[in-house]
């Protein structure tokens, strides 16, 4: 499996300490890395086709407080696709209306005809670039109905409603940032935990830092502000054991 790692926060946190920490199980997800930090819906966006642990350039990056109000980051262990810069994650993709939206996956989506129409469209050739592109065509079509963008409410439960549809069968750990809300969905037991620090939320595959964590709530998506819970969707059920796979 892949690993994920994201920050909601309402102020700036230095989080070296924990991405040196994360990125320090590459050892064991080498297909490449990627981080995406923030700025409303701008991604600043590095990735590299290698072992995190061994990128000079990842290294020197973290020389430098990187400083961020919310970021996702991936490690990345190959199922579908080369390892190549255009396979590894974050994903990044604008909807009809201009808002970014920022995807990293640690899973395997096993059978979903609707992501067929994206092979060609796609620039590499993952599953994982293929639900950015789904989801972002769903928004698009939405919001061509209603004639203006969705709202924040809108975009949840639009979001609540493909996701519970796509993880019936397939393995779908998901973080996605939308330009204003965290998003965040485990279907597999004990593969993502959070941890509430005052203002600030990490999720993490695996917990860090030896702080306080707990499993983030399961077959359910959730949507982070400023590292607060702002939406969570009822539980759909679509549990992925390690037996389907």
């Amino acid at each position: 499996m892949c690993e994920m790692f994201g920050v909601s926060s309402v102020e700036r946190i230095e989080v070296n300490d924990l991405l040196r920490e994360f990125f320090s199980h590459s050892q064991k997800h080498g297909n490449g890395w990627g981080m995406a930090v923030f700025r409303g819906d701008h991604a600043s966006l590095e990735k590299e086709p290698v072992q995190a642990a061994c990128s000079s350039y990842l290294k020197e990056r973290l020389r430098n407080p990187i400083l961020v109000r919310s970021m996702v980051a991936h490690i990345r262990l190959a199922t579908v696709g080369a390892t190549e810069y255009i396979n590894c994650h974050p994903f990044v993709r604008r909807d009809n209306y201009g808002r970014g939206w920022t995807l990293a996956h640690n899973g395997t989506i096993f059978s979903y005809p609707a992501h067929e129409a994206y092979r060609d469209q796609q620039e590499g050739q993952t599953d994982s670039e293929r639900i950015l592109y789904y989801i972002v065509d769903r928004v698009n079509e939405r919001q061509v109905e209603l004639g203006r963008g969705l709202t924040d409410a809108e975009r949840f439960a639009l979001l609540d409603e493909l996701v519970a549809d796509m993880s019936r069968g397939n393995k779908l750990n998901l973080l996605i940032w939308d330009g204003e809300l965290l998003y965040a969905h485990t279907n597999y037991g004990r593969s993502l935990y959070c941890s509430q620090r005052g203002d600030t939320l990490l999720l993490a595959t695996t917990p860090l830092d030896g702080g306080a964590w707990e499993e983030h709530p399961f077959t359910a998506l959730c949507a982070y502000r400023d590292g607060r819970r702002e939406f969570e969707g009822a539980s759909h059920g679509n549990e992925y054991s390690r037996a389907e796979g």
